[in-house]
């Protein structure tokens, strides 16, 4: 596998400071989650969120705006760098935290099947988003990617990228980070109930991977994004195909597997740069920037 060497990260300006970080997060928070009830309790909202554009911009245009305001494009500095380091980390750790799901996924399953087999059966009822996309579903295989973008910008970019910038293990962020990720996605929980612990490791796991394909090749999106785009696409390409989907989707966890055991063959032969990860910088101290610095 050729060497690939990481960037080294930007140390120039200071990150945003704490608060307004938090702000940004508890708006990305409230506006994704909006869709589930305010248009209940608001009807005058009813055609905001009944409408694909108006919907989008409330569940990505709002948090976009907010975290530029807030905390500034500091994070989202190296979106386009190391595509070649960046694209073996994202397959190695999509393969190895795909699998991972897989494995919780069926020991979960054999535990219900003892406990409350009657849950299994609730995921059988359909799938919201596949539903949506039942007309048109070429559409929503292309959308993907650009769902995947706005998210990847949003979650792995602004949410989990802030932390780049502060000293300590990339973890910690990574594991909170990856659940608000996979809490966000609300209508699994409202339509699955008691069987959605089934479903949540494989969102939260996903999130995972792609925190740390942005950590490992120094804050590539690009990679994360695309990612990000194939796995949604796969699950609405079944609805053309469902054998074409479900290779297609697995496929890519293969491949991410075979990448993930070259790199653990190779050992200490193995280029630093996909071993170790790129340095981050220390906190700067005392306050960030104004608002919208990047």
């Amino acid at each position: 596998m050729p060497a690939i060497s990481a960037a080294q990260p930007d140390r120039a300006a200071g990150p945003a400071s704490v608060p307004r970080y938090a702000l940004g997060v508890a708006i990305t928070v409230f506006v994704i989650l909006s869709q589930y009830f305010v248009p209940q309790s608001v009807p005058a909202a009813q055609a905001l969120y009944d409408n694909l554009p108006g919907d989008l911009f409330v569940v990505y245009g709002l948090p976009v705006i907010a975290f530029a305001l807030l905390v500034g494009g500091r994070p989202l500095r190296n979106w386009d760098r190391n595509l070649e380091l960046a694209s073996v980390q994202g397959l190695r750790w999509f393969g190895l935290m795909s699998a991972l799901a897989l494995v919780i996924v069926i020991g979960l399953a054999v535990v219900y099947a003892v406990v409350d087999p009657s849950a299994l059966g609730l995921l059988n009822k359909p799938n919201p988003a596949l539903e949506q996309a039942k007309g048109n579903p070429w559409f929503w295989v292309g959308f993907s990617f650009i769902v995947g973008a706005f998210e990847e910008t949003i979650f792995r970019g602004w949410i989990f990228g802030y932390w780049r910038d502060r000293p300590g293990s990339w973890l910690g962020p990574a594991t909170w980070t990856s659940a608000v990720f996979a809490g966000v996605h609300l209508y699994y929980g409202t339509t699955y109930g008691a069987a959605y612990p089934l479903i949540f490791p494989t969102l939260y796991l996903l999130g995972f991977a792609l925190a740390a394909t942005y950590r490992f090749s120094g804050g590539n999106l690009v990679v994360p994004a695309l990612l990000h785009g194939a796995n949604d696409a796969t699950a609405f390409l079944t609805l053309v195909s469902l054998e074409l989907g479900v290779v297609l989707h697995y496929l890519v966890i293969l491949i991410g597997l075979a990448i993930a055991g070259i790199v653990y063959a190779q050992g200490s032969s193995a280029p630093a740069s996909i071993t170790t990860p790129p340095p981050w910088p220390d906190a700067v101290p005392g306050p960030g920037p104004p608002a919208g610095a990047t």
